[in-house]
């Protein structure tokens, strides 16, 4: 039985971003499973109120991430993946809970640098809301430059 047939992986263009997706491309190729690519849009990060200049921010933010997610998706083509790409807007802890338990995923691959976009929201007990929502494997791509 393969233990992966399913693998969700979390994609932000960042250079941790980068390393994660080739390490879920190789996996996903050696176990032949369904790759799934997602892109979030943080919306923490604009203002709460509906003024013009939050709606920019958001129109730039989500150009910015479906930019990304199509750079995903073109790596991923170029290392012989198919992958299904998917984009979300709210709260990356919360969307990539909710497209794990859609998809049925059985890993989760994220890019992670103690200083990177990550940091934003996986510091603290944000770590600890993720692995408490996911009934699936997570894999971090650790930095080099991260590990002590």
């Amino acid at each position: 039985m393969i233990p992966f047939k399913r693998i969700l992986l979390c994609y932000d263009g960042t250079s941790e971003g980068r390393r994660a997706l080739r390490c879920g491309a190789s996996l996903a190729k050696q176990l032949d499973a369904e790759t799934h690519l997602l892109s979030v849009v943080d919306s923490s990060w604009w203002s709460s109120g509906y003024d013009v200049l939050s709606s920019m921010a958001f129109d730039i933010d989500e150009q910015a991430a479906r930019e990304v997610l199509n750079d995903g998706i073109d790596r991923l083509s170029a290392c012989g993946i198919s992958a299904t790409g998917h984009f979300c807007v709210g709260d990356p802890v919360d969307r990539i809970a909710t497209m794990a338990d859609r998809l049925h995923a059985d890993l989760i691959v994220i890019g992670h640098h103690h200083l990177g976009p990550f940091a934003r929201w996986w510091t603290g007990e944000r770590h600890a809301q993720l692995l408490d929502r996911v009934s699936c494997g997570i894999l971090f791509e650790v930095s080099p430059d991260t590990v002590p």
